[in-house]
């Protein structure tokens, strides 16, 4: 059974970073958790590195300056990891080819932007479907319709034995109180479909290595039982330090708010028969981040 903890500060002592996701648990997609915001401001103070790692599909520099929107300021985290980031160093490296059929919104588009960090970036070209070498998905063109309507494209794809790269794996989030569907949704379309689909976001290794480098690159060498995800994805965050082997905090009144009949704190039962059902192991629970 995961421990149902008061706050952060409980255990803070145990660890030397913290991997945090950002949707649901800093922010609901238009404005900061304040209670959030001061844990993870005490945390630092206190000589802790905090690596927001997320499934946003962009370079984590729009990532910052969206922050800034929703009020989180910048001394509640050190350094920022992104789904974006790991997904677009393996498409400069070639990994669906170069000529590739965008599926996403207009404010998305940043994701092609040149990555200079790549030796022998290959030259990407947008192109329609039916010249395409495959996929880039950041996310559905509107993230409130069934995922369904992608199935003659994805079905002609599949057909062309084209590679899906997913950007975000999210299925789901909450922008405020309203669920939209995120590029993991389309993927998993894609998969069920018989295609294949890439994934660089949690819950998945890349983008775990990716933010063990922003924290050694703040000269912070930190084993991995010093460190410690935070997330309210038992697909995503949770499962995918389930699979580094790495403590996790399970934040219930995120995505799993009814499931888990959370108010303040989640109601034992109902959480307990949750994780049961989703098969997941936090080591820790807390209704809320604070």
């Amino acid at each position: 059974m995961s421990q149902i903890i008061e706050s952060l500060s409980e255990i803070a002592e145990r660890y030397d970073a913290l991997f945090v996701d950002l949707w649901g648990c800093v922010h609901n997609g238009v404005t900061a958790f304040p209670e959030a915001v001061s844990a993870l401001q005490k945390y630092r103070a206190g000589g802790g590195k905090v690596i927001l790692v997320t499934n946003a599909p962009r370079p984590h520099a729009g990532v910052r300056k969206q922050l800034l929107t929703f009020d989180v300021p910048e001394d509640s985290w050190d350094a920022i990891a992104t789904s974006g980031d790991s997904a677009r160093a393996a498409m400069f490296r070639g990994t669906v080819g170069s000529k590739v059929w965008f599926v996403g919104q207009p404010h998305d588009q940043n994701f092609f932007d040149p990555l200079h960090l790549i030796q022998d970036p290959v030259d990407i070209e947008q192109v329609p479907l039916d010249q395409a070498e495959g996929i880039v998905c950041c996310g559905p063109e509107d993230p409130h319709a069934d995922p369904s309507v992608m199935r003659p494209q994805f079905l002609y794809a599949k057909q062309k034995g084209l590679k899906l790269l997913c950007a975000n794996p999210d299925i789901v989030v909450d922008r405020g109180e309203q669920r939209e569907w995120c590029a993991g949704a389309l993927a998993r379309l894609y998969t069920e479909m018989g295609g294949e689909s890439l994934y660089f976001g949690k819950p998945h290794p890349p983008i775990y290595d990716l933010a063990r480098r922003r924290l050694f690159a703040l000269g912070a060498d930190v084993p991995d039982d010093r460190i410690l995800c935070i997330g309210d994805g038992v697909l995503t965050d949770i499962k995918g330090a389930m699979g580094e082997d790495i403590d996790s905090l399970f934040i219930s009144g995120g995505l799993a708010a009814s499931e888990t009949k959370t108010q303040r704190q989640p109601d034992p039962d109902s959480l307990s028969a949750y994780l049961e059902k989703e098969m997941s192991s936090p080591t820790y629970t807390i209704g809320f981040l604070r």
